[in-house]
């Protein structure tokens, strides 16, 4: 897990070189053609690169995105009208039976489709109008790290080109440079504070929020941590009330509209007299953890990528072996 997380900025810088003509041309096509939504099909970290994907797509585009449900092709054999749709799948493997089935009926359904994918060999590859590639090379620890990565890169190369956003595109290009600064962060300060403990929420908002689910994810595959995912938004309702001194919160905060929102829960939080974790911003008390300044759809990328190598020193510190998490295999070929 650790070697294959610090390839992230490589892989970034590869991917983009590599992809750059057929992003263009899907670009080109979806402008002309106005897709009237977008369903993206996904499971465990890709559907989290998703919800990241929905964020962005539809602050940047006015469109609107949505994610599949795979069980309603896959096991309810149920069909939808997508004409006019573009569905994106995205998937490590690009093999489980019910992300294959879901892209097929979305085909079936009218919809055009396009699929990030990082073995090219796969059947959803092969299968959709569209493939672009991850480029991220062999993953072979099952927690997902480099490909997830890869995945928020990809979504944001075609974002980026179909909405003509070069702010974004050149901010994109700057991105590996940057991954490198942000996996020499010192997160210690995350693997001191959690060494021991029994649970804790991550909050993200908006962009950050699929970068939170990313984040409970890890903590409960490799550091046997149970940890929830939250909103900055959502939390402040029932889940606050087990938030306090023995209950942390880490935040994943980027600079735009949601900054303030997420720094008023910090605060909050603090003044509750709970513990609070959190990279980006700077509410006294709360725990700094560093990432490089960036553009704020690249922050969440360079924050993950933080995340990664200081989850990997936790999941060791805490006993576990990160690279192999009990009773998950690399490829889940769920129906």
């Amino acid at each position: 897990m650790f070697h294959e997380a610090a390839e992230a900025a490589e892989v970034v810088r590869r991917q983009l070189t590599a992809n750059q003509a057929v992003v263009t041309a899907l670009a080109a096509d979806l402008r002309a053609s106005h897709p009237r939504g977008v369903l993206t099909c996904a499971r465990g970290s890709s559907d989290h690169a998703a919800l990241f994907g929905k964020y962005l797509i539809e602050t940047r585009l006015g469109v609107l995105t949505t994610s599949a449900a795979p069980s309603i092709a896959s096991v309810y054999g149920a069909a939808a009208d997508l004409t006019g749709m573009l569905a994106i799948g995205i998937s490590q493997s690009g093999k489980s039976p019910d992300i294959l089935a879901a892209m097929r009926a979305a085909r079936q359904g009218g919809a055009r489709t396009a699929a990030l994918v990082n073995t090219a060999e796969s059947p959803l590859a092969e299968e959709v109008d569209t493939f672009l590639p991850l480029h991220a090379g062999a993953e072979i620890s099952v927690a997902a790290t480099k490909s997830y990565i890869a995945s928020l890169a990809g979504l944001l190369h075609l974002v980026g080109e179909w909405a003509g956003d070069g702010e974004l595109l050149e901010a994109l290009h700057g991105a590996p440079a940057l991954l490198e600064a942000a996996w020499a962060a010192d997160w210690t300060p995350m693997v001191d504070q959690l060494e021991h403990a029994q649970g804790l929420y991550v909050i993200g908002r908006g962009l950050g929020f699929g970068i939170a689910q990313e984040a409970a994810l890890k903590f409960k595959e490799t550091c046997g941590l149970h940890a929830e995912a939250f909103s900055a938004a959502e939390v402040r309702h029932g889940p606050m009330a087990l938030v306090g001194r023995d209950f942390p919160l880490l935040v994943f905060r980027q600079g735009d509209e949601t900054a303030d929102g997420v720094d008023e829960l910090v605060a909050d939080v603090l003044a509750r007299g709970g513990d609070v974790l959190v990279s980006g911003g700077s509410v006294p008390g709360a725990i700094q953890l560093p990432h490089p300044a960036a553009h704020p759809a690249i922050e969440p990328m360079l924050q993950i990528q933080a995340f990664y190598r200081a989850v990997n020193a936790l999941s060791l510190r805490r006993g576990f072996d990160p690279d192999r998490p009990p009773l998950l295999a690399k490829v889940t070929e769920t129906l």
